[in-house]
């Protein structure tokens, strides 16, 4: 199997993007990116370290979750989770950050792309208190390229369709994935139980 390795070899397989697919690239946030962040519950914080590493987390809440503080700078509340901190760690390494914003039901989503920085800041942190609960940190996005991606990943995948979905029911738990990824002595069914009630104690 041969591999594509340089970008002029990369570029002789493709067609050259359309002129709207490269002015599309905004360096702010216009209104339209601010209406999508404010309706989205839900993104994908893409990163890597000083070493190449790279790792992708979600990041969930409620409709607009996601604060814009002005037209280059975003906000993103850590809520409580694994604590295994890969992409805060590799954003200390290296700040670039790409962002994937989706709402539910929409085909087309909005990537925002640039440089990010943690602050556990007691005033930022406020402004995202849900039942007198405070994020853990926050990240702080300045935004370097923002543009509206099309629909066709979600066309081919279908991703919203319910009818297209698996059942659920024939899938494994995460207490059963555990169980014999780890080795664990404890049943599938008290795992899920467990995790069940970390949920109920620690979503926010």
């Amino acid at each position: 199997m041969e591999f594509i390795t340089t970008r002029e070899a990369l570029r002789s397989h493709y067609k050259q993007p359309g002129d709207g697919a490269v002015r599309k690239e905004l360096r702010l946030l216009d209104g339209h990116s601010r209406s999508f962040i404010a309706r989205s519950p839900f993104v994908l914080i893409g990163s890597s370290d000083g070493a190449g590493n790279a790792d992708v987390t979600p990041k969930g809440d409620k409709p607009g979750f996601v604060a814009v503080l002005d037209d280059n700078t975003l906000a993103i509340p850590d809520r409580p989770g694994n604590n295994r901190l890969d992409t805060w760690e590799n954003i200390i390494a290296n700040p670039a950050v790409g962002l994937l914003f989706l709402i539910p039901g929409m085909n087309e989503t909005l990537r925002v792309n640039g440089d990010a920085r943690l602050t556990v800041d007691e005033g930022l942190r406020a402004k995202f208190e849900i039942d007198g609960r405070l994020p853990l940190s926050v990240l702080v996005v300045t935004v370097k390229a923002c543009y509206m991606h099309c629909a066709k990943a979600f066309m081919r995948s279908e991703l919203w369709k319910p009818e297209t979905w698996p059942d659920r029911s024939k899938l494994p738990t995460l207490g059963e994935i555990l169980r014999d990824q780890l080795a664990l002595s404890e049943s599938a069914a008290q795992l899920d139980d467990s995790l069940d009630k970390a949920y109920q104690r620690s979503l926010w």
